[in-house]
């Protein structure tokens, strides 16, 4: 499998691979989700059951399973009770509030994420200026990750990759310079450890070096115009920021102003879920479904 470089890419794979995923979509109330799904199914890569109250779903997607449920709490734990099943691979979040879903999905007695799993945010980006697609984590769950925390994500991160066609991902550990500063940014010792971890195999085939700030970890320019030395070479597939404020404002930043478009979901559970915002459009919520279905 060649490395999927956009998201045409990605939903050519998908639909070339005939594999239909499975998925729980819960409280599709809104056109958007409603129009993501239906283009999933077109493309034959998701084969959903909706899940909310029949009343407000009226005629929304005719002839696709539902499963009526009370209200949005209930509706989300019968979604994640259908994971227990095994008779969905992911799960979707509709027109509800985050808190809902969350809840269900972290209950600790029927919630779907096992002891000693840690749940994390991940993002695939597109941008016009970068000639690969670029994975990032933790823009949006994680405030400020502990070394084990920082472990999974580095794991989760490379699986994704992995699932993404890339062979032997390379990952840029972040910071606001490349130098190790104990005092005022202790991960970056942390840094350290992980990739000391990685050049002994703890993560399979990878490169993971660090700290670098964005410009030499995306850039093999600035990175010999620093004068630098980095096995990424400016050429990093993922990023892994020191905390949620520095991922949350580059991500908002490449969005705005980078026209790129992206997709997220969350790692740890037993299934991915879709967790995009009651506010993002048919393109993301699209997207972020089909990039949940390659997992």
């Amino acid at each position: 499998m060649n490395a999927i470089k956009n998201f045409e890419e990605l939903t050519s794979h998908l639909s070339e691979r005939q594999e239909k995923r499975r998925v729980a979509v819960v409280c599709p109330y809104d056109e958007s989700s409603q129009q993501a799904v239906g283009r999933a199914i077109s493309e034959g890569f998701a084969e959903p059951v909706l899940v909310g109250e029949n009343a407000k779903l009226g005629n929304a997607l005719p002839g696709i399973p539902r499963i009526d449920a009370q209200d949005d709490d209930d509706a989300a734990a019968k979604a994640v009770a259908l994971v227990h099943q095994g008779k969905v691979d992911v799960v979707m979040k509709g027109l509800l509030n985050t808190d809902n879903l969350l809840r269900a999905v972290l209950n600790k007695e029927t919630g779907i994420l096992e002891k000693g799993r840690v749940l994390t945010h991940l993002t695939c980006a597109e941008l016009p200026e970068y000639d690969k697609m670029l994975f990032m984590t933790d823009v949006a769950v994680i405030p400020y990750p502990t070394r084990e925390q920082r472990q999974e994500q580095l794991r989760y991160l490379l699986e994704l990759c992995r699932s993404m066609g890339v062979e032997v991902p390379r990952i840029a550990l972040i910071n606001c310079s490349e130098k190790v500063n104990g005092k005022h940014f202790p991960f970056t010792e942390e840094y350290l450890e992980l990739i000391e971890q990685s050049k002994n195999g703890d993560y399979g085939r990878c490169i993971v070096d660090g700290p670098l700030d964005l410009k030499t970890s995306l850039s093999a320019k600035a990175l010999h115009k620093k004068g630098l030395q980095s096995p990424l070479e400016g050429h990093a597939d993922g990023l892994i920021f020191p905390d949620i404020q520095a991922g949350n404002v580059f991500y908002k930043t490449i969005t705005l102003f980078g026209h790129a478009r992206t997709a997220a979901i969350l790692a740890g559970p037993q299934v991915p879920v879709v967790l995009t915002s009651r506010a993002d459009d048919v393109e993301s919520k699209y997207f972020s479904l089909a990039l949940a279905c390659v997992c």
